[in-house]
């Protein structure tokens, strides 16, 4: 019995030996990075400054396990001269799905969940609408946006639902698509990744990133949430711009806490190299391996499909002969190159981080005026700039794509206008539309008279109230808040009984948005 026992011994010990190898960190890079000409880079980036009218940037370039070029750009807020710099805070939005996805990765390791874990393991209560979904959606699911959700982010817009709530309110939210057969960005199941993780770590979600991210990785200005930034009391803070009726104006923060797993970080672009480094250094940080790199390669390999339609326009000039998305991560090809990337959208803020592992090589950019998409520009510009590829103004060819775009939404407007039926006046007095409408998902919808006007609120915060303008027959335009969004529709139905019985937000196609007259007791 002695020679099997023996060599048992010796498989397991050289399978150890193995996985150990293989959980090895990487050893260092040694490729030296080329000498690149940073004052050219610094007018590139001034440039685009003028060019897309942002007040503020910062960028964090590292390669080959170092960080080349971490800077700010422009200033903090228009009229003051506080300029942004490497230690400037600013929201991370939507990158921070990578961290969500991380957590989870990192909870499989210590083996409190698994990917392919039903979601209702570690939440009991969790429901969709339909029970075979609820039973067979897996933790993997809530991170690749095919869960069979549309887009559900008035639930958190709205301003007074907590996560718990949000996430209690999907059970009544009827499926766009079968389970994994479609692909529909979804903030709301990122939380309920959030309230996995909480789960089965017996730690909130900001915690957690807190404990095992960014405490880790020395990210000592970076906070899990904008309440959490703010209780920091730091001075050196963008502020969020957006362009209202042709004027770059000031707005307040528009909160993501309610859903922080979705997009609720902030950082620097200090310590977004960091961040950067651990990324491209497979799960390991000085020396040391957060997460095994079974697990952490998880997170950047191609888990569904992304259709045209639902990758970023800039596809239409970087040519991808794919398009997939990972963990928290949209990916694509270039020049041959796998690109991981991921941009962050908030009312008045923008982000981008992009990845391109073979070169070692990572970007991140972080602005402060609404949907300028010059971080596309700057990132790819970058990414040629540190591999050696041809110049191409990409600044100037965004310009134009996203010029165009919006030069189509405003022959749209046109159309609308041109179809707008003159000499109409509304079915019923003004009074008669007054009331509270209800909707079971999202809430409440309340209409009132202010004078002679209309009003409408969603909820409680002010951006989401306005006043009614009248369009044709029973349909009403609304620019909701400072009218940043431009006009909204809301059409009224009647009902059988002549009565104001619904009205429809956005459009009275569907009746998705339907919301039902509360009747009187």
């Amino acid at each position: 019995m002695r020679a099997p026992f023996v060599a048992f011994t010796l498989t397991l010990l050289m399978s150890l030996t193995v996985n150990a190898e293989g959980d090895a960190c990487p050893a260092p890079v040694t490729a030296a990075t080329p000498v690149m000409d940073t004052a050219a880079l610094d007018a590139y980036i001034e440039k685009g400054l003028k060019d897309w009218q942002l007040p503020g940037l910062s960028v964090a370039v590292v390669q080959n396990g170092r960080p080349v070029y971490v800077k700010g750009f422009g200033v903090r807020a228009l009229g003051t001269p506080q300029k942004v710099d490497a230690q400037t805070l600013f929201g991370m939005m939507s990158t921070t799905k990578a961290m969500t996805a991380l957590a989870v990765a990192m909870l499989v390791d210590d083996g409190k969940l698994a990917w392919d874990d039903p979601v209702t393991k570690h939440l009991p209560g969790f429901a969709l609408s339909d029970p075979f979904v609820t039973r067979d959606l897996k933790v993997r699911d809530l991170l690749t946006h095919n869960s069979g959700l549309g887009n559900t982010d008035l639930l958190w817009a709205r301003g007074d639902l907590d996560s718990k709530q949000i996430i209690a309110r999907l059970r009544d939210v009827p499926l766009s698509y079968s389970l994994r057969d479609g692909f529909a960005y979804q903030n709301v199941m990122y939380q309920v990744a959030g309230e996995v993780i909480e789960a089965a770590a017996g730690e909130r979600w900001e915690q957690v990133i807190q404990k095992r991210i960014l405490t880790p990785l020395d990210m000592d200005r970076s906070r899990p949430t904008l309440a959490a930034m703010l209780a920091m009391r730091d001075g050196n803070v963008s502020r969020a711009y957006f362009e209202i009726d042709g004027r770059i104006r000031a707005i307040n923060e528009s909160p993501v806490d309610a859903v922080p797993a979705a997009g609720a970080a902030w950082t620097t672009a200090a310590d977004a190299a960091k961040w950067l480094d651990f990324l491209l250094n497979d799960g390991c940080a000085g020396g040391k391996r957060l997460v095994s790199s079974a697990n952490f390669r998880a997170l950047l390999k191609p888990q569904v499909m992304v259709p045209v339609n639902e990758f970023y326009p800039t596809a239409k000039l970087t040519q991808p002969h794919w398009t997939t998305y990972g963990y928290g991560w949209f990916q694509q090809d270039y020049r041959g190159r796998f690109v991981a990337m991921h941009t962050g959208s908030m009312d008045g803020r923008t982000a981008i981080i992009g990845l391109m592992p073979d070169e070692h090589l990572g970007i991140a950019i972080f602005g402060n005026l609404d949907h300028a998409e010059f971080r596309h520009a700057l990132m790819w510009k970058l990414f040629d700039v540190y591999t050696g590829a041809e110049p191409r103004d990409w600044s100037t060819e965004f310009l134009a794509l996203y010029g165009g775009m919006k030069t189509e939404a405003k022959a749209m407007d046109a159309k609308e206008e041109k179809a707008r039926v003159a000499g109409t006046s509304p079915t019923h007095a003004l009074a008669d539309y007054t009331g509270r409408y209800l909707h079971r998902v999202y809430g409440d919808v309340v209409i009132s008279r202010k004078g002679e006007a209309m009003h409408i609120a969603f909820g409680p915060l002010p951006e989401n109230a306005g006043t009614l303008r009248h369009w044709h027959y029973e349909r009403f335009r609304v620019a909701f808040g400072d009218g940043r969004y431009g006009s909204s529709d809301v059409v009224f139905r009647t009902g059988a009984d002549g009565r104001v019985a619904a009205l429809r937000l956005f459009d009275d196609s569907s009746d998705t948005f339907e919301f039902v007259r509360e009747t009187s007791p």
